[in-house]
């Protein structure tokens, strides 16, 4: 956990700062905009760059993928040149969160997964590049998305351990649960044995 430099007002401002950037649905806006339909009534009616891809646009998805990561990214650089490390990490978290429960959505958002992993590259590059590299084995692996998540946030815990990240220890287990949290239903799907592959369409 990092010291904690900030008042509680500043470090409240700084995580409704995160919370709104993290709030912005770079999925729905990108559908809207090339003319996708609405991700609500699409595949899982999720509004992240899986459910992206299943509207057969590439380009759309990688789109999401980069803005909900650079949302969660600069949540954390944006607080961390203007306060510190505390900050940063609030407003990480509450990035997150506005990801996963944006008000604009009445709370209903995204699995958070991107934002999770520009969070992670900001907080501490060598550990964001773990946790990508623990996705694309796990998605790879199994050819489903889900999985990955799965696994970069179960190795982001031990990787902020074995890379010198243990300030942000806290922060990363919270992150997880999240995702974990986020994932449950897909969780239970993968059990099933019906959880979709990686562009398949629901």
């Amino acid at each position: 956990m990092p010291i904690i430099e900030h008042s509680a007002a500043v470090l409240a401002l700084w995580g409704l700062v995160g919370y709104l950037l993290g709030s912005i649905p770079f999925g729905m806006v990108l559908a809207h905009v090339m003319g996708l339909g609405n991700l609500r009534q699409i595949g899982s009616g999720n509004i992240g760059a899986t459910n992206v891809l299943r509207t057969g646009n590439k380009t759309a998805a990688a789109l999401t993928l980069l803005l909900d990561g650079g949302k969660g990214a600069a949540a954390v650089l944006l607080a961390r040149s203007m306060g510190g490390e505390d900050t940063a990490q609030i407003a990480g978290l509450m990035a997150m969160l506005g990801h996963c429960y944006p008000i604009w959505l009445r709370f209903a958002g995204g699995k958070g997964v991107a934002t999770f992993l520009g969070i992670v590259l900001a907080l501490s590059f060598p550990v964001g590049v773990g946790c990508c590299i623990a996705w694309l084995i796990g998605a790879l692996l199994t050819r489903i998305s889900s999985m990955g998540a799965l696994f970069a946030a179960a190795a982001s815990t031990f990787l902020m351990l074995l890379l010198g990240a243990s300030d942000a220890l806290i922060l990363g287990a919270l992150l997880t649960l999240i995702i974990f949290w986020r994932h449950k239903t897909n969780i239970a799907r993968i059990r099933a044995g019906t959880e979709p592959k990686i562009g398949q369409k629901t």
